[in-house]
Parts: structure tokens; sequence; C-alpha cells
């Protein structure tokens, strides 16, 4: 098949991570695949100055980014322009992938020509900071949809009334992370990932992690991400590392004894699920997608959004166990993150899309039959 994606720019998310390893995927089956987007985001007076002040400082934002995208076995091409992607400037295919809210209303005005509509969904992008009735309704276009955890299923066919619902769940890269099987740190350690978006629930984590320091005073703080504190005032004891190499995260998922996920609202988890590939139990809010992969009391533990007291209680079960029951929970959180691949999500991928366009020409079939 020839498949196309389109994606609303080129960035280091963990959505477009998924993007690029289905792209690899796909094309590693013998399809042909490209990844389109538009060259640039308009920028505003303001953010041109911001812009331009870290360049001459010696920075750059690392948000934008190719990483995902250079030396692929795929194709990427890059219109000119902030968008919106046309038709003219995609090419003829079999489907047609929208990753984002905005690329789906790009999507639903294509031509049958440009190949069978799909809306991959990733979250329920109904953000303060976007234009919700907008996000919304893309919900309800007649767009096939592929969504990767249990209740973006449920809430697109309760809320949205779409009867087009495909369940693909993610998988993580077992070749980058992965940890020796081992005990518990010598130092209590916890780690959590690091952004100043604010359905990340960063200020709950530091929080539950202040009252895990009355108890255990020389506890170590590793954090991760993509970019260094600008609004958060992190304590000196966090080490906070940006940008690390993906060779570097999976190390330090290996040196935490707990993985603290504080989430308001997660589409999926994977730094849930990377962290149990490194053999590191979580603990994490019921906040969607880690309602999936953590089997509470057995690989971790789920508390309620936003309550601090039962996180911090969860963290604490975790540090106060022995070296045998801690292993327990360790090799529950391995063999859970190893029992499904990049490779099966895949196939899962793949046989949806086909089945897609199939029912879709068999219709067209039997409509020119009718007529």
């Amino acid at each position: 098949m020839k498949i196309t994606f389109i994606v609303p720019e080129l960035n280091l998310s963990g959505g477009l991570r998924v993007v690029s390893i289905y792209a690899h995927n796909l094309t590693d089956r013998g399809h042909e695949v490209v990844i389109v987007s538009p060259q640039k985001v308009r920028q505003t007076i303001k953010q041109k100055i911001k812009s331009l002040l870290s360049w001459v400082c010696g920075k750059r934002d690392i948000t934008k980014d190719l990483t995902y995208f250079e030396n692929v076995n795929f194709g990427v091409c890059q219109v000119a322009g902030s968008g919106p992607i046309t038709a003219a400037d995609i090419p003829d295919a079999d489907v047609v992938i929208a990753t984002w809210w905005e690329t789906a209303e790009w999507v639903n005005n294509f031509p049958l020509s440009k190949g069978h509509k799909v809306y991959f969904i990733q979250h329920h992008e109904t953000h303060d900071w976007l234009p919700i009735e907008r996000v919304e309704r893309t919900y309800q276009m007649p767009l096939h949809k592929i969504t990767i955890a249990r209740w973006l299923v449920e809430l697109l066919e309760k809320k949205y009334n779409a009867a087009d619902v495909s369940l693909v769940p993610n998988s993580v890269e077992l070749n980058k992370f992965f940890a020796e099987k081992r005990g518990k740190q010598n130092r209590p350690t916890i780690g959590f990932l690091f952004s100043e978006v604010s359905f990340k629930g960063v200020g709950v984590a530091l929080d539950v992690i202040e009252k895990v320091r009355m108890q255990f005073h020389e506890l170590r703080v590793i954090g991760f991400g993509s970019h260094k504190p600008e609004k958060i005032i992190l304590p000196d004891y966090v080490e906070l590392h940006v940008r690390p190499e993906q060779n570097e995260i999976s190390k330090l998922y290996a040196q935490c004894d707990v993985w603290l996920c504080c989430s308001l609202s997660e589409g999926f988890g994977l730094t849930v699920l990377e962290a149990m590939a490194c053999r590191t139990p979580v603990v994490s809010t019921k906040c969607g997608g880690p309602e999936d992969i953590i089997t509470d009391g057995k690989n971790g533990y789920l508390c309620d959004v936003n309550d601090i007291d039962a996180l911090t209680r969860a963290v604490l079960k975790l540090f106060d166990f022995n070296e045998v029951d801690w292993l327990k929970f360790s090799n529950a959180a391995y063999k859970h993150a190893h029992r499904y691949t990049w490779d099966d999500a895949a196939t899962l991928f793949e046989s949806d899309l086909i089945n897609a366009v199939t029912s879709e020409k068999r219709n067209l079939a039997q409509e020119q039959v009718n007529s």
C-alpha cells in the first residue's frame, strides 16, 4: 500500500516518535510510506525575538527537531509554509492518516484519490490552550479512527458516538529500553518525567517526593525532560537530565526503585512502559493510558488523580519492601513490558489499515452496482 501520514510539525514529542516507529515498521513490510508536514509554524514577533535571543545565547529550541525523521527508510516531505496541508501537497495513496486534530481537519477535505481517511488518535486533545470546539468536531468526522488505549476507545464511542474505532496499543523499543535483573538501590531512588505542560502533573509529583523525603532523608531524585525549567522551580536535590540520549534514558530508569507518574491525563504513558521495561515498578495516577499498563499491586500502584497522600503511601510501600517483594514487582513490570512488541503493534496497525481500505473499496463497488 501507499501510506501518507500527515503531521503538524517535526518535533521530539512522544506522539511523533510513535508515528516514526510505525512508518519504519510499515516500510519494512513492503509498504511505501511518506510523512508530510508543514515546514514551519508561524511565529509571533515575541516568539521570533525569543528564538533570536536563544541562538545568540548559543541555545536552540529543542522541541523542534528532526531526530525521529533523519536517516530513515521512509519518505519525509516538509511542505513550504506553515500549513494547512492541501491535497495538492501530497501524493495519491491508498491510505492518508491524520495524527493531530488540525491535521484531521485537513484530511477530512481531501479527495478519495489521496487515500482512505484514517485518524490516529493518541490523546483527547481538549486542552485549554486549544480551540476545544474545533478539536471535538474532529472526533465526530467520518474518518476511520485508530487509538492507543481503552479509555480513548470508550470516550470516542460514548461521547462522540464514533462507531469506527480500533484499538492498537503502543509498545516500547525493547532494544533501547532494557536493564539487567537487579535488586533495590543502595540509596532509595525515585524518578519522574519533567515537563511544564500542565496536565503532566509535575507539581503533584514534587509534592509527593517532598513527603517521601520526610521518611527517606537520603532519597535520590532523578528527572529527565526535553528542556530546562522555565516556570517550575526545581529543588536542588533533583538531578535533572535535559534531553538525554536514548541509551542514557534506559540507564536512568534502571537507577530507580520507583518511577512516578502524576499526570492528570495520559493518552498512553510511554514513560510508564519504558520504566517497566527497565525493571522499575511504577506508581501512577489513574489518568488514562497507565491504567492499561499497570496491574495494581502486581507491577506497580494506581492512585486517584491529585491524591498526594495516596501516591505518597504507594511510593513508601515500594521503598519499604524487602528485596524479595521488590523483585517480584520488578520482574512483573519487566514481563508485562515484554509481552507485546512494536512488531505486534505494527501487525495490528497494518491489518487495520488493510481492512479499512478493503471495506471502503467493497462499499464503493456496491454503490456502483446499486446505481
